[in-house]
């Protein structure tokens, strides 16, 4: 790339500086990371590169694997980014963590500075390292997957469509605690009243064994499996093939605020699997083979989700869709939603007899847009998108992988 065009580059990403970030003329750039403190988790540090690092970094992205064919192709999914951290108060922190703060005016900057750069990426890759900072998230990142999922469903009860899909109950009530202390921001308390005092809401036993919810015309659809639902709900949000031919999306609404408990390890812990063995698969091959046991070993899971239809979707915590292979759910304290960052991790597939390996890595743009009950510190979930080879990529994605933040220089 010549000096001119590297130039011309420069001049927009000062005019826009200009143009769209001076109501926070006050905002720091972002501070060095410090060393780890006990007041932290372990394995959390963000570890700034160097330019040479970052230029090896950025010439080695695949990003065919995300299904894309051009780095201009992920200008939408930037623009709901960026339609999100707009609203922000930008002079306000999105991050801070063992010394790295950054505020919501930053990653704006980073998500304008990436739609500048995306026409000259495909030829220069490595103008990433010359216009960012990489922050390496030194903990060994979880990677596992989530996918929109199908399932089998009428609008209503009748012969083969007996499991009900819930819409959010009027008595369950949100209160904000970050409204009372400070310390507390950004956590909440879900709760109902009885004999007027606050209770934890009904857990899955309370819902789906005991059906606390019946009578109170609160399904908005009825399900074939249990476990279709189950998984339906750690997604959060999926289609509804429905019997007269018609597809409606399904959307997450709210959930009932009990611990998030993994159905797979409470499966494996009592021997049902073998330790090498959890995958939405496996756990699916025992539920047909013991249908009897569903609900009692659902319910050891007392989390649960409730749902709205709608027209379109799948959207994410921001509120905006979600792309697949690009988006992904993140622990906002770790990565805030709106977050530019690459990532590279071995993506599973089926060896030539079928069975699941890990082959060749993904190395590409992954933007937060999303989050999850089980998303927490470095734990990473990939959005596969829709379909079987989705829902099986999604179903065996349980791996390590590498992050590096990205950040205007």
């Amino acid at each position: 790339m010549t000096v001119r065009h590297i130039s011309r580059i420069l001049t927009a990403l000062l005019i826009i500086s200009t143009v769209f970030f001076a109501g926070c003329s006050q905002s720091p750039p972002p501070t060095e990371p410090s060393e780890p403190t006990t007041e932290q988790p372990e394995g959390a540090r963000f570890i700034k590169l160097n330019e040479s690092e970052a230029r090896t970094v950025s010439q080695t992205l695949t990003i065919s694997k995300q299904g894309i064919r051009s780095w201009v192709d992920f200008a939408p999914s930037l623009e709901y980014s960026a339609r999100y951290v707009a609203q922000k108060p930008q002079c306000k922190l999105a991050l801070d963590r063992y010394g790295l703060k950054v505020t919501w005016e930053t990653l704006a900057k980073s998500i304008k500075r990436m739609q500048v750069l995306l026409p000259q990426l495909d030829a220069h890759p490595e103008l990433l390292a010359k216009f960012f900072t990489f922050y390496r998230l030194d903990a060994d990142p979880q990677f596992t997957g989530y996918y929109e999922p199908a399932l089998q469903a009428s609008l209503s009860r009748k012969k083969g469509y007996t499991c009900p899909l819930y819409a959010k109950p009027s008595d369950l009530q949100v209160l904000n605690l970050g409204d009372i202390h400070p310390r507390w921001k950004g956590q909440r308390a879900l709760y109902r009243i009885e004999s007027g005092k606050a209770v934890p809401y009904y857990d899955r036993k309370a819902i789906d064994i005991n059906g606390v919810l019946k009578s109170r015309n609160l399904e908005i659809a009825w399900a074939k499996d249990p476990l279709d639902i189950f998984f339906l709900q750690i997604q959060g949000s999926g289609r509804l093939l429905l019997d007269d031919g018609s597809t409606k999306h399904i959307l997450y609404s709210g959930k009932n605020g009990r611990p998030y408990v993994s159905l797979g390890r409470v499966m494996l812990n009592r021997g049902l699997l073998p330790k090498d063995g959890i995958s939405m698969q496996s756990i699916r091959k025992y539920f047909d083979e013991h249908p009897k046991d569903a609900y009692k070993l659902l319910a050891t899971n007392p989390s649960y989700v409730f749902f709205k239809l709608a027209d379109s979707g799948p959207y994410g915590a921001m509120g905006q869709p979600l792309t697949p292979r690009v988006s992904l759910a993140t622990d906002p304290s770790f990565i805030p939603l709106g977050s530019v960052f690459l990532f590279d991790v071995p993506l599973p597939e089926k060896d030539e007899q079928g069975a699941f390996q890990y082959g060749e890595n993904i190395k590409g743009l992954g933007l937060a847009q999303d989050t999850g009950g089980a998303i927490k510190k470095h734990h990473l979930d990939f959005f596969s998108g829709y379909g079987e080879e989705a829902t099986w990529i999604a179903g065996h994605m349980n791996t390590n992988g590498a992050v590096w933040l990205l950040l205007p220089k």
